[in-house]
């Protein structure tokens, strides 16, 4: 792969090509990804969705939102660490296209803010929710109906996937979504592939899959323009490719901040014990000034401290990953997670053992998320319905009703089976917790 085409400034419906040393230094292409995404709907909503605790209304607690802010200014950190570097290394980058470092901080704070942008409401148990409506419930039923594909995509409803399709999907009038540069969604493909086949290696871009067979065409119209890997099967029709590199970063910041913030979290919640912190984040830390931390009395002043330096120093360290195997991930051959290489892999499993005990399986979590479980299997239920009955002209008064609850863009027919399931799972997937529980009340009568 090649730097200045994984910079590539193309948006969706380009006639012709945008040039780095042609951009209005006020407002570069790659800004204004960024602002798109902080002014959409799909961003704004994450103000009211899990991160880890469902429905919660603690002043404590991390939602959707606060943490893609966090994860974007880890990332826009990290991009223009390796921005700078990069640049030094090919100075050709900056001498014949025109590109700074901070080009590369800007399209990973993008991709970085926009990496949750299509998951669904109650955390990652709300794609779960999702793929076993279709897998186990009463979605069962449409099965022999659509192709392996089709299928798969609905009972693995993926976050990723869905996210790829609210930053690119056209509708009526709006062609290509938001419409960001092909650098920002190759950053944020962080699985470029199919459905199937699931798991086809042990390589990080194939644990899961990021785009759905409706937008098949405009994934392979992006990847062909960034100049992407193809990783597929030459004796097969499937869609896969490698990585872009940048999406290792965002991947690193996502990674960085959970990893310290759902600690954070169980602390605050005193569902961790706060006399761990110390035992838990300083071994993150190479050094920190310990006559300034002995002055902090409180343990919000004392978690704040290590947290900053922590992240600093998994920020460092990342990007000291990054770079030593640039080459590698240009030419594809780079399969895991950066933070996987860590010289902190230990203590950073460490801290998410804890977590997994005292937070994400904690009784408080376990019984919202069964909560979420069940408004999003009825919802499917009733809205997968009332849409199809109505598409086969026998939707009953209820249907007719409950069709008025959805947004017009989703109203609109879709042709085939595949495309109104799809339509009805993106439907339930964009409901805020607050959303999904009140129209849930509305029609649980």
């Amino acid at each position: 792969m090649q730097w200045e085409k994984l910079l590539s400034l193309t948006r969706q419906g380009d006639t012709k090509k945008r040039l780095r040393k042609d951009q209005d230094h006020l407002r570069l292409g790659y800004d204004s990804d960024y602002d798109r995404i902080i002014f959409s709907s799909a961003f704004r909503s994450l103000q009211d969705k899990t991160q880890v605790i469902p429905l919660s209304k603690t002043d404590f607690v991390h939602t959707r939102l606060t943490h893609s802010l966090e994860v974007s200014v880890v990332g826009r950190t990290l991009g223009r660490m390796v921005g700078q570097a990069i640049l030094q290394k090919y100075p050709y980058l900056a001498t014949d296209y025109g590109h700074v470092y901070t080009d590369f901080g800007t399209i990973v704070a993008a991709a970085s803010l926009a990496h949750d942008i299509g998951n669904p409401p109650f955390g990652h148990f709300g794609e779960r929710a999702i793929g076993d409506y279709f897998k186990i419930g009463n979605g069962l039923q449409y099965k022999n109906l659509l192709s392996d594909k089709e299928w798969q995509d609905l009972i693995d409803f993926e976050g990723n996937a869905n996210g790829f399709s609210v930053l690119t999907s056209d509708r009526p009038g709006v062609e290509g979504a938001l419409r960001l540069s092909y650098a920002t969604l190759g950053a944020f493909m962080k699985y470029p592939k199919e459905s199937l086949p699931k798991k086809p290696t042990t390589e990080i871009q194939d644990k899961k899959y990021g785009f759905f067979q409706a937008d098949k065409q405009t994934f392979q119209a992006i990847a062909t323009d960034l100049g992407l890997i193809d990783n597929g099967d030459a004796n097969s029709s499937q869609i896969r490719y490698k990585r872009h590199p940048l999406t290792f970063l965002v991947e690193a910041a996502d990674d960085i901040c959970y990893t310290i913030i759902d600690f954070e979290d169980g602390i605050n919640l005193q569902w961790i014990d706060a006399e761990l912190i110390d035992s838990y984040l300083k071994p993150l830390t190479k050094a920190i000034n310990q006559e300034k931390y002995n002055e902090l009395m409180h343990v919000e002043d004392k978690i704040s401290y290590l947290r900053a330096v922590a992240i600093n120093s998994l920020i460092q360290d990342a990007v000291q990953i990054f770079l030593k195997h640039e080459e590698e991930i240009l030419n594809g051959t780079f399969t895991c997670a950066l933070m996987d290489k860590s010289q902190f892999k230990e203590q950073i499993n460490n801290i998410l053992s804890i977590c997994v005990k005292k937070v994400y399986q904690s009784n408080d979590v376990l019984e919202k998320e069964l909560k979420g479980f069940q408004i999003i299997n009825f919802l499917l239920d009733k809205f997968c319905t009332a849409y199809n009955n109505q598409f086969e002209n026998k939707a009953s008064a209820f249907d007719t009703m409950v069709l008025k609850l959805l947004p017009p863009r989703y109203q609109e027919q879709k042709s085939s089976l595949y495309l109104r399931l799809l339509n009805m799972a993106h439907f339930v997937s964009m409901l805020s917790d607050g959303k999904a529980l009140q129209m849930y009340k509305t029609l649980n009568v």
